[in-house]
């Protein structure tokens, strides 16, 4: 992560907002930074939409951490609601810790401001970091940002550094002389030679140096032979007014390989033929789930991470039951 409070363009006169769990590593380390920079931080005991807006009119505050969930679920509050509060103090909102939609990004930028939402892409590893401000994702839309700290590169999977473009496995170094920021306990890094470590996510830079990510390596789902992308389908999904959150995973088939089985927490009350249609003009058809599931609970923890492989492995097991 970025070191210290300017890092965030934090001031010793900003109010921070922070609605996200101190066990995790950016609303930890970015209190701590706030504290030590002399800034007044408020901590929400537990994320709601409606009380990170109240707490941000009710403060005066100048500064407010998020993640993609958080912001899907402010930005789907009634509109009369948003308006109670004044949000124009805020200078910057960052948001990191998971990809967001593209529809939801430019959302908040109409609402906020460009040079107001701020993006962070980085590992608790801390290898190195990217950056991106609201007003250059206008102009380069889709990415996370420029490297800031440390160096990022995309390898081919025998270990070739790609060209401009080309879509492969991104991996990180640290700054010259800059000692180890993490290490494993019973597991390895995933490693390059000359220094280069991967965090398991695959992306492409454009000729600027602007990294896209498309998702993680082991989340990516093999159908019929086509490589399909969690984060593409959940953003589509996430777009209707009446989905909280969603989650996409692979289950084993013997002909395709993998289906697509969405997991879906809705708001209020949503069909699965309203969600068929609702994606019928945003995805190929090989990207279109083969069969859906309703929970009553979040499919993203606190932080906004999703636990793919603990919803895959719960659901192939009840099919391994049902078999017998």
């Amino acid at each position: 992560m970025a070191a210290g409070g300017a890092s965030y363009r934090i001031g010793w006169d900003d109010t921070c907002i922070m609605p996200g769990p101190l066990y995790h590593n950016a609303p930890f380390t970015i209190s701590a930074n706030a504290l030590a920079n002399g800034a007044h931080v408020v901590l929400l005991p537990k994320f709601d939409p409606e009380e990170t807006l109240k707490a941000v009119d009710r403060h005066k505050a100048t500064w407010l951490y998020l993640v993609p969930t958080m912001m899907s679920r402010i930005w789907k509050l009634p509109d009369a609601v948003k308006a109670r509060y004044d949000v124009s103090r805020l200078h910057t909102v960052w948001h990191m810790a998971a990809p967001c939609p593209p529809w939801l990004k430019e959302a908040w930028i109409r609402w906020i401001g460009p040079e107001a939402i701020m993006e962070l892409y980085a590992g608790t590893e801390a290898q190195a970091v990217t950056i991106l401000s609201g007003t250059e994702w206008l102009a380069h839309r889709g990415s996370v940002g420029k490297v800031s700290i440390g160096e990022m590169a995309a390898f081919s999977e025998a270990g070739d550094r790609l060209s401009p473009g080309e879509i492969g496995e991104v991996y990180m170094r640290r700054p010259d002389g800059a000692p180890p920021s993490y290490q494993y306990r019973g597991a390895s890094a995933r490693t390059l030679p000359d220094g280069w470590e991967s965090l398991g996510d695959i992306g492409s830079f454009d000729a600027d140096g602007y990294l896209y990510l498309a998702d993680r390596r082991t989340d990516m789902i093999l159908v019929g032979g086509s490589n399909v992308y969690p984060a593409e389908i959940e953003a589509a999904l996430d777009e209707h007014a009446c989905v909280h959150s969603s989650a996409i995973i692979g289950l084993p088939d013997d002909e395709m390989g993998a289906t697509i089985h969405a997991i879906v927490h809705p708001k209020g009350d949503v069909t699965e033929a309203e969600l068929r249609e609702h994606l019928r003009s945003r995805l190929v058809p090989y990207k279109q789930p083969r069969s859906y599931e309703f929970v009553t609970d979040h499919v993203r923890d606190d932080a906004g991470k999703v636990r793919r492989t603990q919803l895959r492995d719960e659901r192939v097991a009840r099919m391994k039951a049902e078999t017998v």
